[in-house]
This record gives C-alpha cells, structure tokens and sequence, in this order.
C-alpha cells in the first residue's frame, strides 16, 4: 500500500506566533513612521541639523535586535524585507492620491499633501537603501556577535552591532535624501550627527527597551507558547 507523501509545511510553526506578529508589526509601523518624519529638518542652532525619522529610528533598530535575538537571523530577514516591500506599498499609495484632484475649496490642504509626499518617494528610496544595509548588516553582526560571546552581555551585541550597521545606515540616506537639497556643510553635519544622535538614542534608550522587551516577550508571551 503507498503511502500518501506528507504536505512538508503541516508540521512547519514559529516559536510564539503572537510575539513575532505584534514585534513586527512595531518594526513596519516604526519604519514607516520614520519616512514620513524625515521630510522634517531639524536644526538647533547652527550646528545641529538631523531629519526627524532620527528619533523613532533607533527604536526599529531595537526590534531588529529583538527579532534576531529571539527569532534568529534568517526571521528577522525576512521581516525586514516585509518592511521593504510595505515602504513601496506606502509610496505607490501616496503617490496615487497626489496625482488625483482634489476640490478647490480643499487646494491648500491639497498642495500641503503633495508637498510632503512628493518628496517622501526620494526619502523612501534613500531609506530603503540605507534599510537594506544597515538592518541585514546589523541583524548579521548581532547574530556573530552573540555566536563570539556564547549569547552572554546582550549590550555588547547590541550596541556593537548598531555602531557599526548606523554607517551602512546613516552615509547612503543622508547623500541620497538630501544631497543637493541642502548645502555640502549641512550635508556633513547631517551624516555625522545623525550617526551620532541615533547610537546616543540607542544607549540611553534603545539597549534599556530592548532589556525590558526581551523581559516582557519572555514572561508574558514565551511561557505560554504565544
């Protein structure tokens, strides 16, 4: 009697479902965000210039840990391309509603729409490349650097991985965002205060959420097979 080949995906699950969809969805939702601010320049003073995508960026970094560090490489990967894919999705939609008219009782609430979406497609762009880089490279220097330590002094793969994955990040959105858009000066104050402010934001909030996230996922969600 032959026996019926068993479907090889019946038997495939993910270790706690629930966790990995709302640690996800975060992540999509964080990088989004972080597009649609980045239109906004920020300048204190006349040294200070950072878009302001700066301060929810780190934050998406700390889920990517997160996914890394409880998922693994190869989930995390795969969420981060969800994430690229979903940032096109955001351009074609927006990009639509610019190009239909609007009511002319509604044109300066139109013109303030495509203002701001008619530059977040080259925003977009920068930060896909920039994506693309620093998160692959970051989830895999965090997945060596935990193989290095034998999975022990989180911090150390956190913060590393980030100090080195914000330059792959950080040098190819600035120049692809804003070069021409902004003088050679700002440009560089931009590269390297962007750099600077989001490995600041990385240790003095990033690590700590990404302490307490670990904690949370794995009291709440991990004992219970979520």
């Amino acid at each position: 009697m032959n026996k019926v080949a068993e479907n090889p995906l019946k038997n495939r699950t993910i270790n706690h479902p629930y966790a990995l969809m709302v640690v996800s969805a975060v992540f999509v939702t964080l990088y989004l965000v972080a597009n649609i601010m980045a239109v906004k320049i920020i300048g204190l003073g006349r040294w200070f210039y950072f878009d302001a995508g700066t301060l929810t960026f780190p934050l998406a970094y700390m889920l990517g840990d997160v996914l890394t560090e409880v998922w693994g490489f190869k989930t995390a990967k795969r969420v981060i391309w969800l994430t690229f894919f979903c940032n096109v999705l955001m351009v074609i939609c927006t990009q639509l509603a610019v190009w239909f008219p609007s009511p002319d009782y509604l044109e300066t609430t139109a013109k303030a729409y495509n203002t701001i979406f008619t530059y977040v497609p080259r925003i977009v762009v920068a930060s896909l490349v920039g994506f693309l880089l620093g998160e692959l490279s970051n989830a895999w220097f965090m997945d060596k650097i935990k193989q290095k330590t034998k999975g022990k002094r989180m911090w150390v793969r956190t913060i590393g991985s980030s100090a080195i994955a914000y330059w792959f990040d950080t040098l190819p959105f600035v120049l692809i965002a804003f070069l021409g858009v902004v003088s050679a000066r700002e440009l560089l104050l931009m590269i390297a205060l962007q750099y600077v402010v989001k490995l600041l934001i990385e240790v003095v909030f990033g690590t700590p959420m990404f302490y307490a996230t670990i904690h949370f996922l794995r009291k709440h969600f991990m004992k219970t097979g979520w």
